[in-house]
């Protein structure tokens, strides 16, 4: 569901798309990250995503009320602080989406679905 912003000037579409996008390009900023995940249905397997699938390991959902929910699967380095790694990435990406786009972020939800040597 695109995000629909009204002001007295328009209205502004913003594809889902494009978030998702803007969040795993933040996230994939963070230390200690060392890419988004996205699992294989057939194996249950993890997989790094490259670069040009970063939006696979990331859902976004727009709440009635405007709010936006984001939910990230990443893959963080071995040997790392997964806790200080995790709240670095939720304040990371809450504040870019917020600063960007304008929507308020209800909630930034963090999948560590592996860990890299």
């Amino acid at each position: 569901m695109p995000s629909i912003i009204k002001n007295e000037m328009g209205t502004i579409t913003i594809n889902p798309e494009v978030i998702a996008r803007m969040a795993g390009l933040t996230a994939m900023e963070c230390y200690g990250v060392v890419g988004m995940a996205a699992k294989s249905l057939k194996d249950g397997l993890v997989h790094l995503l490259k670069i040009e699938s970063l939006t696979r390991g990331v859902r976004t959902k727009m709440h009635e009320e405007g709010d936006l929910s984001v939910s990230l699967h990443i893959i963080v380095e071995y040997g790392t602080n997964i806790l200080a790694i995790a709240q670095t990435l939720i304040d990371n990406v809450k504040y870019k989406l917020e600063s960007t786009t304008g929507i308020n972020v209800r909630e930034v939800k963090i999948f560590v679905e592996s860990v890299r040597v």
